[in-house]
C-alpha cells in the first residue's frame, strides 16, 4: 500500500481495537511513532496494543513521568517499550533512555515523537491521532515507512 491511510475511530472501543490489530502485526525492531495532541487517545491506543501482548489486566501506567515503561512478551519477542517523550528536555537525552537498544531489539511505542529529532528512525509506523466530528470519535492516520509501507493494508481489514 502506497499513501496514508484514514480510519475514522468512533469512540474509545475503536481506538482500543486499533491498538489492538497493530499488535497482532508487530515485530521486535518496530517503531509505532503516536503524535497528536493531549487527549487524542494515545495512551489509550498505547494500552490497548500492550495489554494485547501482554495480559487484558496488564497495569500500564502512563509514562509521563518515568519517560519509559518495559513490558516483557515473552523470549522470542522480548520487549514492548513505550516512551512518552512530552517532558523530554532534548533529543539526545533520549539516548539515556536506552532508545537505540530498544530500536535494535524491542517492540517501541513512541508518544510525542517529535522530542526525538533526528534519533526518530526512518523505518516506523507514523500514527496521527486528532478529534473526529463528535466528542468522543477520532480520525487516525497511518504512514507506513520502511516494511509498515507494506503492511499497512492489512490494518483496515
Amino acid at each position: 500500500m502506497s499513501g496514508p491511510l484514514t480510519l475514522p475511530l468512533a469512540d474509545e472501543a475503536a481506538t482500543k481495537r486499533l491498538g489492538e490489530r497493530l499488535a497482532a502485526m508487530a515485530r521486535p525492531g518496530d517503531v509505532i511513532a503516536l503524535s497528536g495532541t493531549l487527549g487524542t487517545g494515545k495512551s489509550t491506543l498505547a494500552r490497548a496494543f500492550i495489554r494485547a501482548l501482554t495480559s487484558p489486566d496488564e497495569e500500564v501506567p502512563s509514562p509521563t513521568f518515568t519517560l519509559v515503561q518495559q513490558y516483557d512478551i515473552g523470549a522470542e519477542a522480548g520487549l514492548v517499550w513505550h516512551f512518552d517523550l512530552y517532558r523530554l528536555e532534548a533529543p539526545d537525552d533520549a539516548l539515556e533512555l536506552d532508545i537505540e537498544e530498544a530500536f535494535a531489539e524491542g517492540i517501541c511505542l513512541i508518544e510525542w515523537p517529535d522530542r526525538l529529532g533526528p534519533h526518530l528512525p526512518r523505518r516506523r509506523l507514523d500514527l496521527a491521532l486528532e478529534a473526529g466530528e463528535t466528542e468522543t470519535s477520532r480520525r487516525a492516520t497511518l504512514t507506513g515507512h520502511g516494511s509498515w509501507a507494506d503492511r499497512l493494508g492489512d490494518v483496515s481489514e
